[in-house]
């Protein structure tokens, strides 16, 4: 059994990593480390989880505390997991990461887009970008992984075939996503609030957001990102728009690239992000509209499970050597 710690269990994407991890055959959560809620009993932070974990706490994190660990998550805060990083693969662990600090591979870039400079630039070349349907082979080879971000999850695994197939001009894409409020963090900010969220919809990050950056770099395209907060817990629901370089058949290329995939399922229905709900399923579907010349793809999923806890899960499936899909659904649940 691989012994695995969380870095950030007392958050939402800690907390999804415990629920996963709860039904894993092989990978066993002993050291749940998140500082705001040091010493807490893991039922008091997380109470739909008792019944798997009523005896654990709630760590302060300490280097020391990673010894006999196997595999470390880290569901931090951008700027957080830089710091710990060279500690934690000088060990041998390896290593998935969820937060930002990894994902991009020029340190400029990340002082372009998060406004500071990193901190641990000589292990940037160390990891993996982590999307597994893309790069499998990579990951299965790595120590250590940045597991993407939810939002470009959704618009990489929608656009990348149709730019593959030379379907879509990669100069013209915009992509316009809605998340759930849990895409913020469990941290109560006056925009998460629920007087604030509840009946309302709205975009932010015009022009800027981080999550940009990931979309260009892994599609090698320019994007026109815009980011919504829909009022929902969970889910992501991307569309995406490109000029067609001709008539085509965007969901043809999508059901040839993904017609072995366990976890990505396209259909000509326009999916639903509750139809992904707790799985690690992408849902995908395509149009060529023929009036405006232009391109129409749509990807919904979980952004707890796929957009975060799931995909870091599939990511050390095969780093591990595991079955990909173990421990993660294929299927929501409805209603």
């Amino acid at each position: 059994m691989v012994q695995a710690a969380i870095l950030g269990a007392s958050g939402f994407v800690g907390g999804e990593l415990l629920r996963l991890a709860a039904q894993h055959p092989h990978i066993r959560p002993v050291r749940l480390f998140g500082d705001s809620q040091a010493g807490a009993p893991l039922e008091k932070v997380h109470p739909h989880l008792a019944p798997a974990y009523s005896q654990t706490t709630v760590e302060r994190f300490e280097p020391a505390l990673l010894d006999g660990i196997d595999l470390v998550f880290a569901a931090l805060p951008h700027g957080h997991s830089q710091r710990l990083a060279g500690e934690i693969m000088g060990r041998g662990i390896a290593f998935v990461d969820l937060g930002a600090d990894f994902r991009l591979k020029d340190p400029a870039d990340y002082q372009r887009w998060y406004g500071e400079a990193h901190e641990a630039p000589e292990l940037l070349s160390s990891f993996v970008y982590g999307i597994p349907e893309l790069s499998r082979d990579e990951i299965r080879s790595a120590r250590a992984v940045a597991a993407a971000g939810c939002y470009p999850t959704s618009a990489i695994l929608a656009l990348k075939p149709l730019i593959g197939a030379n379907l879509i001009d990669p100069s013209s894409i915009i992509v316009n996503a809605a998340s759930g409020v849990t895409g913020a963090g469990r941290t109560l900010k006056e925009e998460t609030h629920f007087c604030t969220v509840d009946e309302n919809f709205a975009a932010y990050g015009l022009l800027t957001h981080r999550h940009t950056a990931e979309m260009e770099a892994s599609l090698g395209a320019s994007v026109l990102f815009t980011p919504h907060l829909a009022p929902m817990n969970r889910g992501i629901l991307a569309t995406c728009y490109a000029a067609a370089r001709g008539p085509c058949d965007p969901l043809a290329a999508l059901r040839a690239a993904y017609a072995d995939e366990p976890f990505v399922h396209v259909s000509e229905r326009p999916p639903s992000t509750k139809w992904t709900l707790g799985s690690n399923a992408v849902h995908l579907t395509a149009r060529y509209d023929e009036r405006t010349g232009r391109v129409l793809a749509i990807a919904a999923l979980d952004n707890l499970v796929k957009g975060a806890a799931g995909q870091m899960i599939q990511c050390a499936n095969l780093m591990l050597g595991f079955e990909e899909t173990a421990g993660l659904s294929t299927v929501g649940v409805y209603p």
